[in-house]
């Protein structure tokens, strides 16, 4: 199946702008590009709108009624999948880890989307992959159809988003003028990092550094190297050749807490650009981005991708 063939049910508002950044260009002394995947258009925007155009389309063409999926309480993939499950008229079960919170942010915006939330009673997140195979199981036991997906969809399918997303960015470069030298953005579940380190490959834009905000530099590595290679063969494009780049040492307090060098770097861009970034992704990402070029390590043009979640700028601590 070529890539053209897969199935696709179109939720965001694409393709995002790419725009030049000059004034944090000249803070930083490297040429920067902002591509706006904040703008996304489904709910409040980000990232994961991608991904769930062909996550959804794969639920649909499976014939299933109910997608399950989960993160934390603020997880803004749980939040734009169970919108985007409401766009086909199925129910969302979403699993968080940990006790029971008072739904704010994007949790109140996927109750008020009709989702089912439940919590593990673990801190551990990987508890929250237990118990997605665990409710998936209880709904095929009540005769329901059930699309389990794992924390922030990466798995191959997922990873066509952010592969499909290279193309569109080479158009846009290209229109521009700009020949970027790398592309920087948040690693998280590490799908993303994984479909546009193939997509840039197949495209020939340059490397893909990934800026860890949660998981080891290690495991980052394995993961994203093993899902470029998923999604390249999916797609029919060829598979990224050598190990994937990704910076660690900005986490901060941890996982979906604030850092102060994200929150000076989130800073630096709303000052300069009017652009919000997240504080526990893009912020992070950023504040990598803001070391190397400080430190003399990284050479422009760089394009930055902003990959939303606006909700946690209210909630996250």
């Amino acid at each position: 199946m070529s890539l053209g063939d897969l199935p696709r049910i179109r939720l965001g508002t694409l393709p995002t702008p790419l725009r030049p950044a000059p004034r944090l260009s000249a803070e930083l002394g490297v040429e920067v590009w902002l591509k706006r995947d904040d703008l996304t258009g489904l709910g409040l925007g980000g990232n994961k709108v991608r991904g769930l155009e062909f996550l959804l389309a794969d639920a649909v063409r499976r014939g299933c009624d109910t997608l399950v999926t989960g993160g934390g309480p603020g997880s803004n993939w749980a939040m734009l999948a169970a919108l985007a499950a409401r766009t086909r008229g199925l129910d969302t079960v979403l699993v968080c880890y940990g006790d029971p919170v008072p739904p704010v942010g994007n949790m109140a915006l996927a109750a008020v989307a009709g989702a089912e939330i439940r919590f593990t009673a673990d801190p551990d997140r990987a508890s929250v992959d237990r118990g997605v195979a665990a409710v998936a199981d209880e709904l095929r036991a009540a005769g329901r159809v059930p699309y389990p997906m794992g924390r922030g969809g990466a798995t191959a399918v997922g990873a066509l988003g952010y592969l499909t997303a290279a193309r569109e960015l080479a158009v846009q470069l290209a229109d521009a003028g700009c020949v970027p030298a790398g592309t920087w953005l948040a690693t998280g579940s590490c799908g993303t990092h994984a479909g546009l380190a193939a997509g840039v490959h197949w495209q020939r834009l340059g490397p893909v550094t990934g800026v860890t905000v949660s998981r080891p530099v290690a495991e980052c590595v394995e993961r994203v190297d093993r899902l470029s290679r998923e999604v390249a063969a999916l797609a029919g494009t060829p598979a990224p050749d050598g190990p994937p780049v990704v910076v660690g040492g900005h986490v901060g307090p941890g996982y979906g807490r604030r850092s102060a060098e994200g929150e000076a770097a989130a800073a630096l861009v709303a000052r300069t650009e009017g652009v919000f970034l997240d504080p526990v992704f893009a912020a992070k990402a950023m504040a990598g981005l803001v070391a190397a070029a400080r430190a003399g390590a990284v050479a422009g043009p760089v394009v930055f991708l902003v990959t939303g979640g606006a909700p946690t700028l209210f909630t996250t601590v």
